[in-house]
C-alpha cells in the first residue's frame, strides 16, 4: 500500500466506527433479545459441537464452561449424558435423555388388545428329506409345477405359496429346502410357521435331513403332521415308516399317539383333501389370531438383487395389513412399499396377516430372517435404518481382546488359508454357502470368505479375486460384460454352481490338492551309538548296535541325545566290519555315516523312519 491509498483505508475505518457511534447514540439503549429455551435430545454419548448445534449456541461457549468445570475437551470429543445434562442445564435449556434402545424398534411391549384380533391363516412349512417330493406335495396342493425346472430336484429358495381350499379357507404354505447344507435356513424356516408338515417317502423310510426337520420342529415348538408320501408306488410301506418314526419319539395317531399322519401320493393327488382338512383341524385347535387394521409387521422370508427391480425381499406379513407407499425399516435397510406382489406375480394394494408377498422399493438387500417394521416417516425409517448400520459395523469391527498368548499362537499358526469370493442371486443362498464353506474348514485349512454378495459378478468381484488369486464362486449368478472382460484379462478362475452340494464337494477336493499329500511316518528301526571314530576328512562314523527292527541305507533317521533331537538326516553309508551293506537287523553292530551332522556322542540314539505319502481327504 502506497501512503494515499493507506490513508483512503483508514479513513473508510474511522467512517464506519463513526457511523457505528451515531446510530447508536440515536437508537438509545438496545434491549437483549429473549433467550429462546430448546427442548435438547441428548443420548447416551455425544459431541460438544453436535449437543451445541442442538442447543443453538456456540460450541467455543460449551468449552469455555466445560473448563469452567475442570474438563478440558475440545469441540470434536464425545461427553458422556450426565455431563451433557449440567451444560444444558447451565445455558437454560431443557433436557430429554434417550437411550440407543429408544432410537431401534423393539415390537414386544406393542401387545394388541383381544378385541381387535381376528382369524388368520395357518402357516404350514413343508419340510422333509431332499427328493422325499416336498415341492410335488405342495405342487399338487397348488396345482401348478415348479419341480421340474430345479437343479437336482432341489428347492433352492423358500417359496410362498397362499392357497385357497374349496371351502374357501386360506393356506399359506413355506417350502423349505430340502438339502442338509440349508440347515440355516430351515431352521428360520420352522421360526416363522405355526404347523410344519413331514414329508417321509413311504418308499424310503427316515433319513437324516427327516430326522433333522423333527429336531427343527421341536425347537420351535411347533405341532407336525406328517405325510407319508409316494403312497402309489407298489413297494410302499407306510406302516414301516410309522414304527420308525417311533424310534425318534413321534408317535401317530394310528400308534395311540397324538401326532395325526396322512397317506397321500403327490402324483395321483390321493389323500391330499385329508391332508388340507387335518391342517385345518390343527389350525382351529391353535386359535391362530392377528390383528390386521394396524402399521404391519413381517418377517422377510428371502431377498434378492433383481437385474430390473432392484433389491426384492419375499415377506411373510405377521400383523398388520402392508399397503403401498407405506415407509418401512427392514434389518439394517429402510425403503418405502413401491409394489407388492402376491405368489402368483399380480400386482396388490395391500397385503394382511399371514400373506406371503413381494416387497419392492428397498433401499438394499436385508438378510433372510429379518424384521419388517413399517413406521410413520421417512426420517425415522432412515434413523433406525443408520442406528441398526452402525452396531452392524461396531460388532462387526470389534477386534478380540488381544492377549501375548492369542498373538503368539497367531504367529506360530500355519494354517493354510483358502481364498474365495462368493456371488450368488439370493441372500438365503449366500449365508447357507458361507456357512456350508465354513464347515469343510479344519486345522490345517480354512476358507477364508473375501467377500460374499448378492447380485451379478461384478469388476470389483473380479479385481478383488485377480488380487487374492482367489477363485470366484457364482451360484445362479454370471459376471456381467465388463467383468468378463476383466476376467479373461487377469485370468480369474470361475466356478458356477448351481447345487450346494456339488459346490461344497468341489471346494473340498481343491482344498485337499492345496494342502498336498499327507504323510504319514512309519519308523522302522532304532540303535544306540556305541563309539564315534572319523571316516575320512571331515565325516565322523558312529558304531552302532541295532536295538530293534532294521537299518537301511538312505533312509530318513532322527539323532536323539536324552530323548532331544539333535538332528534330522539320512543314513549316507552303512557298513558291517568292512563291507558296505544294504540293511542290519536287531541284534546286530554296525557303522554308519550320516549326511550332513558330526555332531555324534557315544551314547545317542538313532530313529530310522521312512515316509509314505497318502492322498489327503478332508
Amino acid at each position: 500500500l502506497n501512503e494515499d491509498e493507506g490513508r483512503r483505508a483508514r479513513s473508510l475505518a474511522a467512517l464506519k466506527r463513526a457511523r457505528e457511534k451515531e446510530r447508536r447514540a440515536h437508537g438509545g439503549p438496545q434491549s437483549p433479545r429473549d433467550k429462546q429455551v430448546r427442548d435438547v435430545v441428548v443420548p447416551e454419548a455425544i459431541t460438544v459441537q453436535e449437543l451445541a448445534n442442538r442447543m443453538a449456541e456456540k460450541g467455543a461457549d460449551l468449552v469455555k464452561a466445560l473448563f469452567k468445570m475442570g474438563m478440558m475437551v475440545t469441540v470434536n470429543q464425545s461427553i458422556d449424558q450426565d455431563t451433557a445434562e449440567l451444560l444444558v442445564e447451565e445455558f437454560g435449556h431443557n433436557i430429554t435423555r434417550v437411550s440407543e434402545s429408544d432410537v431401534d424398534i423393539v415390537s414386544t411391549d406393542d401387545v394388541d388388545p383381544e378385541e381387535t384380533l381376528v382369524t388368520r391363516p395357518p402357516v404350514v412349512t413343508i419340510m422333509g428329506h431332499v427328493d422325499h417330493g416336498k415341492t410335488s406335495l405342495l405342487d399338487a396342493l397348488r396345482g401348478t409345477d415348479v419341480v421340474k425346472g430345479e437343479a437336482g430336484g432341489i428347492t433352492q429358495h423358500i417359496g410362498a405359496y397362499q392357497i385357497t381350499t374349496k371351502d374357501g379357507h386360506k393356506l399359506t404354505f413355506l417350502d423349505t429346502p430340502g438339502h442338509a447344507a440349508f440347515t440355516q435356513m430351515r431352521a428360520r424356516g420352522a421360526n416363522v410357521t405355526d404347523i410344519v408338515v413331514l414329508v417321509v417317502a413311504a418308499d424310503d423310510g427316515i433319513m437324516p435331513q427327516t430326522i433333522e426337520a423333527i429336531h427343527h420342529t421341536r425347537a420351535a415348538g411347533v405341532p407336525m403332521i406328517v405325510a407319508i408320501n409316494k403312497c402309489d408306488k407298489p413297494e410302499a410301506d407306510p406302516g414301516n415308516i410309522r414304527n420308525r418314526l417311533l424310534e425318534h419319539e413321534v408317535v401317530v395317531e394310528q400308534m395311540s399317539g397324538d401326532v395325526q399322519d396322512v397317506e397321500v401320493s403327490a402324483k395321483t393327488g390321493a389323500g391330499l383333501d385329508d391332508l388340507i382338512e387335518k391342517i385345518l383341524l390343527q389350525a382351529e385347535l391353535l386359535e391362530l389370531k392377528a390383528r390386521p387394521d394396524r402399521d404391519a409387521e413381517a418377517t422377510v422370508i428371502e431377498a434378492q438383487l433383481d437385474k430390473g427391480r432392484g433389491p426384492v425381499a419375499t415377506v411373510l406379513i405377521t400383523r398388520g395389513t402392508l399397503k403401498r407407499g407405506d415407509t418401512f425399516v427392514v434389518g439394517t435397510q429402510s425403503g418405502r412399499v413401491r409394489a407388492l406382489v402376491d405368489d402368483k406375480g399380480k400386482q396388490i394394494d395391500e397385503a394382511g396377516p399371514a400373506m406371503p408377498v413381494e416387497v419392492l422399493g428397498l433401499a438394499g438387500v436385508p438378510s433372510a430372517g429379518d424384521p419388517l417394521t413399517v413406521v410413520e416417516n421417512e426420517q425415522r425409517a432412515r434413523e433406525v435404518a443408520a442406528f441398526r448400520q452402525q452396531k452392524a459395523t461396531e460388532k462387526r469391527t470389534t477386534l478380540a481382546p488381544t492377549n501375548f498368548d492369542t498373538m503368539f499362537t497367531n504367529l506360530k499358526s500355519n494354517v493354510v488359508e483358502y481364498p474365495v469370493v462368493v456371488k450368488a442371486d439370493v441372500q438365503g443362498s449366500v449365508e447357507a454357502i458361507v456357512n456350508a464353506l465354513h464347515n469343510i474348514s479344519n486345522d490345517d485349512i480354512k476358507v477364508r470368505v473375501l467377500n460374499a454378495g448378492v447380485g451379478a459378478i461384478t469388476e470389483s468381484d473380479v479385481t478383488l479375486a485377480a488380487a487374492s488369486k482367489a477363485p470366484i464362486i457364482g451360484f445362479n449368478v454370471r459376471p456381467n460384460a465388463n467383468a468378463r472382460l476383466l476376467i479373461t484379462r487377469d485370468k480369474v478362475r470361475m466356478m458356477y454352481y448351481d447345487v450346494i452340494y456339488h459346490l461344497t464337494e468341489e471346494i473340498a477336493k481343491e482344498m485337499a490338492g492345496e494342502l498336498g499329500p499327507e504323510k504319514i511316518e512309519h519308523v522302522l528301526g532304532r540303535a544306540e551309538v556305541k563309539q564315534v571314530f572319523p571316516a575320512g576328512k571331515r565325516d565322523k562314523a558312529a558304531g552302532l548296535l541295532v536295538l530293534d527292527g532294521v537299518i537301511r541305507k538312505g533312509l530318513h533317521a532322527r539323532l536323539t541325545r536324552d530323548d532331544v533331537i539333535v538332528s534330522a538326516t539320512t543314513i549316507a553309508s552303512l557298513r558291517r566290519f568292512k563291507d558296505d551293506v544294504d540293511e542290519v537287523r536287531t541284534g546286530l553292530e554296525c557303522g554308519v555315516v550320516l549326511s550332513d551332522t558330526n555332531d555324534i556322542k557315544p551314547g545317542d540314539n538313532l530313529e530310522v523312519f521312512e515316509v509314505e505319502e497318502r492322498e489327503r481327504v478332508l
